[in-house]
């Protein structure tokens, strides 16, 4: 191999491994958005969700996911995958010895799987908002285990694997329905069976807003998670040593933005018209909305048009907040709404801004990952709720999660407001 092509394969290596760093740096973003969006009473509970379902996933994906979502030339079929052995250094070898010829990989195998499993959080940190002050943190963990080992890798295979959605044509860039619809889903299909939060929903169809303690915090998680992002999308790019794909790059980094951009905006606008005040919360969930929006398709589009593209996605995300109240779905995070409603919209952008993909390919896509991700989450759920159960007790919900689960909390010096809502 000569020394251009080890240079190429150092920088793509090096590329994708800081992009994946970038991403896991987003669980930090997860971790900070929820805990202000949640009362102070349940904090502490909700931060080591964040860190423990990273953990997880992690071990997971080495244990099982990854094996299943990439199994190459072992394949048993294009809709299942088989199940293949642990992830080793050997894959690692495997690359260095044969990078640079037909076909061979142009960055380390392992700098891949680093990359991916930092994405198989992301998804599970989309179901820790959404259950956030009413379920049990073990009964959290223990679907953490299948949906990081199992479910999320199924879909993914479809795709990213070879698999047969990637055979019809099915367009997801960077994963507005492989990780973002499906940690959604896998989050609605909890919630159903979780129930809302003591004094959400009136017994009238009335709505009580339970407003966060940090908006500060959510803010601060926001912006990490718009930096992250840069990772999330560049890197799934999967190189940088060319002209052409540096230019690329450069590209999927100004459209991320721009749609995040777009998507504040929009939810500013759309909040202010709707309620006569500019809510900090729509706008932050705007935010998120126009980036899981062009995150199915991010090289494509002018900037423009991935402005538009993510300012859809902020006024979605607003109408889609309020419509899953009404229906008195519980989602103290907005989760739901954000990643799966506008992680359809990413998906079905696809085919108004990339000329090669066709609807009805995102269409099967969209459906066929919501109709997995829903049964299967909704299985695993429910096995879980009939042997240990998945929700805290009226009166630890009442104290807050953060006594009843971890013993502690985060803002001690609240202690003699504790059960007050606070």
């Amino acid at each position: 191999m000569d020394a251009i092509l080890e240079t190429k394969y150092a920088l793509d290596t090096f590329y994708f491994l800081v992009s994946g760093v970038l991403v896991m740096w987003m669980a930090a973003g997860f971790a900070m958005l929820e805990a202000g969006l949640v009362r102070s009473k349940n904090t502490a509970e909700i931060l080591t969700k964040n860190i423990s379902l990273f953990a997880i996933a992690c071990v997971m994906y080495m244990l099982m996911g990854y094996g299943i979502m990439y199994p190459g030339d072992a394949a048993v079929n294009s809709w299942w995958p088989g199940l293949h052995g642990i992830l080793g250094t050997a894959d690692n070898d495997a690359a260095a010895v044969i990078a640079g010829g037909d076909g061979a990989p142009y960055y380390s195998n392992l700098s891949d799987f680093f990359f991916q499993v930092v994405f198989v959080a992301t998804a599970m940190s989309i179901v820790s908002g959404a259950v956030a002050e009413r379920m049990k943190l073990w009964s959290f963990l223990v679907f953490a285990v299948v949906m990081t080992g199992f479910i999320y890798p199924m879909q993914g295979y479809w795709k990213w694997g070879g698999g047969f959605l990637d055979g019809i044509g099915f367009n997801d860039f960077a994963g507005s329905g492989i990780v973002h619809l499906c940690g959604a889903t896998a989050a609605l299909a909890g919630v159903l069976l979780l129930g809302a939060r003591k004094g959400k929903y009136g017994p009238n169809g009335e709505v009580h807003p339970i407003p966060g303690a940090n908006m500060p915090l959510a803010t601060l998680g926001t912006f990490i998670l718009w930096m992250g992002w840069f990772g999330f999308n560049g890197g799934s790019e999967l190189k940088v040593s060319d002209v052409g794909e540096a230019n690329a790059v450069a590209l999927v980094f100004v459209n991320t933005n721009m749609a995040a951009a777009g998507g504040v905006v929009a939810a500013m606008l759309t909040s202010r018209l709707m309620f006569g005040k500019t809510d900090l919360t729509m706008a932050l969930n705007g935010a998120l909305a126009g980036l899981v929006a062009i995150t199915a398709e991010p090289l494509a589009p002018t900037p423009l048009v991935a402005t538009v593209v993510g300012a859809i996605g902020g006024i979605l995300v607003v109408f889609s907040i309020l419509a899953f109240d009404k229906m008195k779905i519980d989602d103290p995070v907005g989760a739901i709404s954000v990643h799966g409603v506008v992680g359809m919209w990413g998906l079905i952008a696809v085919a108004f801004t990339n000329e090669e993909a066709t609807l009805t390919a995102q269409l099967i896509g969209l459906v066929t990952i919501f109709a997995w991700v829903f049964v299967a989450s909704f299985i695993t759920w429910l096995v879980v709720k009939m042997v240990m159960g998945i929700r805290v007790t009226e009166q630890e919900e009442f104290e807050g999660v953060d006594l009843a689960e971890c013993g502690l909390e985060a803002y001690p010096e609240f202690t003699g407001t504790r059960g007050s809502g606070i």
